[in-house]
């Protein structure tokens, strides 16, 4: 089954937020990515539209099938 795919897009950001959310990111052990992924969440939720977290690909050896 094929890993669910991320839309890739330019975001520009003014360097100081940038900045902010490297360190929020760093401190919460994440990527920029993932951070700004979770702001995104945060703000949607509170304006009462929750977005389900897609399935993530599975990591690590695949499990062989009971039986083999």
């Amino acid at each position: 089954m094929p890993a669910a795919a991320k839309k890739a897009f330019a975001l520009r950001l003014d360097p100081a937020l940038y900045a902010a959310i490297e360190r929020m990111a760093a401190a919460d052990l994440r990527s920029a990515n993932a951070e700004i992924e979770v702001l995104l969440r945060e703000a949607l939720a509170r304006r009462g539209m929750s977005v389900k977290q897609s399935e993530a690909p599975k990591r690590g050896r695949p499990t062989k099938p009971r039986g083999e």
